[in-house]
């Protein structure tokens, strides 16, 4: 009996890059290969990279040097590199580390079964493959759905934005669109799997169809999935301010299906610093779009991200980010402490704030926010919310599930068995800054 070769897949960074791994195990799958959680038991390692955060970087490359030593237990084993990293230091990768096989840029997922052919064809021989594609489309590539209940969907890859801060589009390249008819098909597919809920990824969601050649709104999309029957639920990330439009919130509180959650960025709260981040829009173009969304979308949540410390920043500008925080009063924030990447104009900008003020100003913004957050989670409680259970406890305590309301809330209750990948009715009955807890009602 001939054994499968095993596949050991590691992934770091975002929603995309998520994505990007059920494309790769899929792929793989079809070649005869199976997944392993063990590393030393693998034939073929594959990291899944990010790079946009130092730290995250430096940790991808220390688990590099320890997979040699695998490989020198063991020749055969292959070592492949993907993910944005492997595009940003596709000319360092071999030098640095020289038992590295091969590696592949992001816009080569749908590629991967060339690639493993010609590495196997060639021998073992290094093999590099960091072309961009003439045209985006994830058409008829076999996919591994880490869920059975909600489902990744990538409408975009890339982005023209260039923030300041940024390499993404260095390591992504340029907004390419997806054909919608390609995206409603893969979303009908879906729902005749079952699938309940499809999550839309791109870069900046709110530029969808602008490079197509019959470009299509992202409004339109979302109007278009919205009357595909058996799909109960639309979420999407990521929202960029600067394209943010009134159309977009019309269009969010016609479709029943589209979630009433919104993820803005704001990146910070001071105009001085949002200009020198390139954002293209001050704090009061923010605030004002905060305003239209909250006026025209009734039980709307909005989450956010922040960065502190950046070059720059002053004290007086990161009050201004407390200031805006204390004003919107987000839903969650997520936030990060700034971090110089290479080929980003801000690497370059002079007064680069020390690293124990960024890490005091983090703490600041992290305890204002949990404040903010359990506020907002307490007046829920004595509700009735309707939520799309997909997960089991992972404490293993009998009949505990969790899942999420419409506004992107985690739900914690117990309930029968056959809840899983269904919507319930739950009542909140005890809350904290990031956690609901109900009861299941009838």
């Amino acid at each position: 009996m001939t054994h499968k070769p095993k596949l050991f897949i590691k992934t770091f960074g975002c929603q995309m890059n998520v994505n990007d791994s059920e494309y790769i195990i899929g792929q793989l799958l079809k070649l005869g290969y199976s997944t392993t959680e063990d590393i030393f038991k693998s034939n073929l390692i594959l990291l899944n990279t990010c790079c946009v955060r130092a730290k995250v970087e430096q940790k991808i490359f220390s688990l590099i040097g320890k997979i040699k030593k695998i490989k020198e237990s063991n020749p055969d084993v292959i070592l492949g590199i993907c993910g944005c990293m492997a595009q940003k230091e596709k000319e360092n990768i071999f030098e640095r580390a020289p038992h590295v096989d091969f590696i592949f840029n992001p816009s080569q997922i749908n590629n991967l079964e060339n690639i493993i052919n010609n590495l196997v064809k060639y021998g073992g021989g290094k093999y590099i493959s960091c072309d961009d594609t003439p045209e985006f489309s994830l058409n008829h590539i076999p996919v591994k759905r880490e869920s059975k209940i909600s489902a990744w969907i990538q409408i975009m890859r890339g982005c023209n934005n260039y923030c300041s801060y940024c390499v993404v589009p260095y390591t992504r390249g340029p907004e390419q669109s997806r054909g919608a008819s390609e995206i409603l098909s893969e979303t009908a597919d879906l729902a005749h799997d079952k699938y309940k809920e499809i999550f839309l990824l791109g870069q900046n969601v709110n530029s969808y169809g602008n490079d197509l050649s019959q470009p299509v709104t992202f409004s339109k999309l979302l109007e278009l999935l919205n009357n595909i029957k058996g799909i109960e639920r639309i979420r999407f990330t990521t929202s960029h301010p600067k394209d943010f439009s009134f159309n977009l919130i019309k269009t969010i509180k016609k479709c029943h299906k589209v979630c009433n959650h919104i993820h803005l960025p704001v990146q910070s709260g001071s105009s001085k610093i949002l200009k020198m981040m390139n954002r293209k829009y001050d704090i009061d173009y923010y605030k004002n779009i905060i305003k239209e969304i909250r006026n025209n979308i009734d039980d709307i949540a909005i989450t956010t991200d922040v960065m502190v410390g950046f070059p720059g920043e002053t004290e007086k500008d990161f009050t201004d980010t407390l200031n805006v925080f204390k004003e919107i009063e987000f839903d969650e924030a997520y936030t990060f402490i700034y971090s110089n990447r290479e080929n980003a104009v801000a690497s370059l900008l002079p007064d680069q704030v020390p690293l124990q003020a960024k890490k005091e100003r983090l703490w600041k913004l992290i305890d204002l926010q949990k404040e903010i957050s359990a506020k907002i989670n307490k007046k829920l409680e004595g509700k009735i919310f309707e939520v799309l259970v997909d997960k089991k406890s992972k404490r293993n305590i009998e009949n505990q599930f969790s899942g999420r309301t419409g506004t992107n809330k985690t739900v914690v209750f117990t309930g029968k068995q056959d809840l899983l990948g269904k919507l319930a009715k739950v009542k909140i009955v005890k809350s904290t800054a990031w956690t609901l807890y109900g009861e299941i009602i009838g």
